[in-house]
């Protein structure tokens, strides 16, 4: 009952009551928007975006992030509410650090006097559902070791019943909120921040995205030590480098802006294309770059908690699309929307190339260098809404993360282009897609499983085939039946209609039974002979 209070005090003081148009609503949300008493209190002209990010701050770190999520939401969003929440900063004050020892202890059975040669109290960072403390391994290895907060599952499943209600509320009350789909955003919101409580499952995308890029001159990611990893623990390498976000100290150390942009757009398609798995949470907090080699910089990811993936099929139409897109080929990118599925089967291919050939044609009358790719993206998920696209969560993640990476590269290299940077890329990419080499790469990779299930597959095509002999001969045997009683109904129909005529042809006088004996005879003959 508290929380509700603290969240009707919110949307009162930042007036989000003005959001709902009461032209648009029911007789009666009328009257209870006239009888609201902080409508004739509070004045807030405020731009509504501002209004929206102001209220999630006020209700602490789960709205805040479930404004930050929301944010990446453009293809429901207006602009103007999607930029205003994007700059929600999840500034937390840190838990007691005896709570954080007495999870670390429990989670791994020791204490941490005994698990770590050192453990520093004070912690290094503190976010919304875990906390960050440095220590050393007996080993020597300097490490971070990360835990969730207390009880925050039970604070996050109070927060998210009172989401999915304000949910539907906004179903009853307004229309445009139904084309919003609050309640699929909010299930959305859940699975993300349920995800992100399993630090055995960070743990483990982690380890899967140091694999992908170890040795790689263009990014690493921190080892994960999987005997201190447990659900609400995770302890991994600690990382020194500069962030992203610090310009200033990147440009002293005289580190190459545009080979760090250019980098950061080559590790984005090579997650995607080489991998089809892609760190989706690439925020400023969560990058930072190792400057030890300025000519040469590399990336340091962390935080792995939110992983997308991409099928093979989604993989080759994105591809297929964006290539489409920047070649001014509407119609094929139409067509690949209907062909994946992303759209019904029956929507009209060329009212479909019309739409979105009316949205983008204005982006490229600009120079290639000054188009968001990640806009360009927005856009057409938000034109494909209109023709009823299902929402694709893949995509989304996928589109969240390269407005993330674009925004990063034009912070750090502001004449980045992005086109000129991708389209190699891509298109190589589709041209190995078809290469002998790489069939034959295909065939080798997958021969062992082939030569394993050739003899299965062999069984089976031949139980098929003796399935269908005996099913022929099934069909043959009761045809024969059904043709040997047709044949059997066309000769008594013969003999009823031969007999009838008989009977009406030796019935010198009109005798009425004899007349209608004989005509019954013909009749019911003849329908014999017909069927």
């Amino acid at each position: 009952m508290i929380r509700l209070l603290k969240i009707v005090a919110a949307v009162a003081r930042n007036r989000l009551d003005n959001l709902i148009e009461p032209e648009n609503s029911p007789f009666w949300l009328r009257c209870v928007l006239v009888l609201l008493p902080w409508r004739y209190i509070i004045h807030n002209d405020a731009p509504r975006g501002e209004r929206i990010r102001l209220s999630l701050e006020a209700l602490g770190p789960i709205f805040i992030k479930f404004g930050q999520i929301l944010s990446t939401r453009r293809d429901l969003l207006p602009d103007d509410i999607s930029d205003e929440l994007s700059r929600l900063q999840d500034d937390v004050p840190p838990f007691p650090t005896a709570d954080a020892i007495a999870i670390i202890e429990t989670g791994l059975g020791s204490d941490v006097n005994t698990l770590f040669a050192r453990f520093d109290h004070d912690p290094l960072a503190s976010a919304s559902v875990a906390q960050v403390h440095t220590a050393r391994l007996h080993s020597g290895d300097e490490v971070v070791v990360k835990v969730i907060r207390p009880g925050i599952d039970r604070v996050i499943r109070k927060d998210i019943q009172l989401m999915y209600l304000f949910a539907r509320l906004l179903i009853a009350l307004s229309k445009d909120a139904r084309r919003l789909r609050p309640l699929e955003v909010v299930a959305d919101y859940e699975r993300t921040i349920f995800d992100e409580l399993d630090l055995l499952r960070e743990a483990a995308n982690s380890s899967q995205l140091r694999r992908n890029f170890l040795g790689s001159p263009m990014m690493s990611v921190p080892q994960v030590y999987w005997d201190y990893c447990r659900t609400k623990v995770m302890v991994a390498e600690r990382i020194y480098g500069v962030p992203v976000s610090d310009i200033a100290t990147l440009n002293e150390r005289q580190v190459d802006m545009k080979k760090l942009a250019e980098r950061g757009v080559e590790i984005f398609f090579t997650q995607v294309f080489r991998d089809r798995f892609f760190h989706a949470d690439m925020h400023p907090g969560n990058v930072f770059i190792d400057t030890s080699n300025p000519a040469e910089p590399r990336y340091i990811g962390i935080d792995c908690g939110i992983i997308g993936t991409l099928e093979p099929e989604d993989q080759h139409y994105l591809a297929s699309n964006l290539l489409a897109f920047f070649r001014r080929d509407y119609r094929k990118v139409a067509q690949l929307h209907v062909d994946s599925g992303w759209v019904p089967r029956d929507t009209p291919v060329g009212e479909l190339e019309a739409a979105i050939r009316t949205v983008c044609e204005p982006i490229f009358e600009k120079p290639l260098k000054d188009i968001s790719f990640g806009q360009l993206l927005v856009r057409l998920f938000q034109v494909a809404r209109r023709f009823n696209m299902q929402v694709q969560p893949q995509l989304v993640l996928l589109e969240k993360t390269l407005l993330n990476v674009e925004g990063l590269g034009r912070q750090l290299y502001p004449e980045l282009d992005l086109w000129s940077t991708a389209q190699p890329f891509l298109e190589k990419w589709m041209k190995d897609q078809v290469s002998l080499t790489n069939i034959a790469c295909n065939l080798k990779e997958h021969s062992t499983e082939l030569l394993l299930s050739a003899p299965v597959i062999g069984q089976k095509v031949m139980s098929t085939v003796r399935e269908l002999a005996v099913q022929q001969q099934l069909f043959y045997r009761q045809q024969a039946q059904r043709d040997k009683r047709r044949r059997r109904q066309g000769r008594l129909g013969v003999g009823l209609l031969l007999g009838g005529i008989v009977v009406l042809a030796g019935s010198g006088s009109v005798v009425i039974n004899s007349v209608t004996c004989g005509m019954l005879m013909g009749a019911l003959g003849s329908w014999l002979i017909l069927r």
